[in-house]
């Protein structure tokens, strides 16, 4: 059964200036930069992208690990600094995964005061039951869970469904598809389903897995690992994750240089004659 759960007033314990969330947040300077970057990055890609509408309202998909606890985090401190004109739904879908501590999430969205809903729907069973034992379940059970939050956007008037997926995630989505997909492509901040009616926000696209990590552990956030269904080893994305992160230590800096190539692409200089017309070039030449 859903659950839909009214947002609390901030209360005197709260931090002067910030929202509940933030009530056990750090005081060190470490923090207080972090959390800055955090929210450059993220205001960098909504502005950017043209991702707020006033008045809109958005489904924050929190799956209750670091990157969606974060993702929340940082709209609720931009919407409580007037920054962010748009109302916020966190919603959680429980996936009937064994041993998933339904408890966590209402609770802590609760008591930091956050409106949510929480939505049972048993797609562990179709996944298990439509793949084979040692299959790679994560690709079925995204797109199982990703129809049901554009059905629940829908139901609560959402125009956005939002997601944690970060910088990291953009680009092993792009070497996943260079080196099996032979295509180039990465995970988009912004695109709109297939039905035309809902889009998809991804604000954190230009913040690093580690920074979000830092910030997971420093704010303590209830993390609920993605192990709950046997989630297997060995799969493309941990490959690509761990060649970025060999790039990254022999080459400091170079996650941030891919992530804005990628914004920065030279058709002439790609061989996609979709995207150039080379044929015309010879049109354009100038005779001796």
């Amino acid at each position: 059964m859903s659950e839909v759960m009214e947002a609390l007033p901030a209360t005197e314990d709260s931090d002067a200036g910030a929202h509940p969330i933030f009530a056990g947040a750090p005081r060190s300077v470490e923090f207080n930069k972090l959390r800055k970057r955090l929210i450059r990055n993220t205001r960098e890609a909504l502005d950017k992208f043209g991702m707020v509408r006033p008045g809109d309202r958005w489904l924050v998909a929190l799956s209750g690990g670091k990157d969606s606890y974060g993702l929340l985090a940082l709209l609720l401190d931009l919407k409580w600094r007037g920054l962010l004109p748009v109302d916020l739904l966190a919603c959680n879908l429980d996936q009937g995964q064994p041993n998933f501590p339904k408890h966590i999430l209402p609770e802590y969205l609760t008591r930091v005061g956050v409106e949510h809903r929480i939505e049972y729907q048993d797609t562990y069973s179709i996944v298990t039951d439509k793949l084979p034992q040692g299959a790679t379940y994560c690709s079925l059970c995204s797109r199982l869970r990703r129809g049901n939050l554009y059905r629940i956007a829908r139901e609560e008037g959402c125009s956005a469904l939002v997601l944690g997926h970060h910088r990291d995630d953009s680009l092993e989505t792009f070497f996943m598809n260079l080196f099996h997909g032979g295509k180039l492509a990465a995970m988009p901040p912004r695109l709109l389903n297939d039905d035309g009616d809902v889009e998809v926000l991804r604000p954190l696209i230009y913040c690093a897995e580690e920074d979000l990590a830092r910030f997971a552990d420093a704010m303590q956030f209830p993390i609920i690992p993605c192990d709950l269904c046997g989630s297997q080893d060995g799969l493309e994305r941990n490959a690509m994750k761990a060649m970025l992160t060999d790039i990254e230590r022999r080459m400091p800096g170079r996650k941030d240089v891919m992530i804005r190539a990628l914004g920065n692409i030279s058709p002439s200089h790609m061989l996609d004659p979709r995207l150039f017309d080379f044929a015309a070039l010879a049109d354009r030449r100038t005779t001796p």
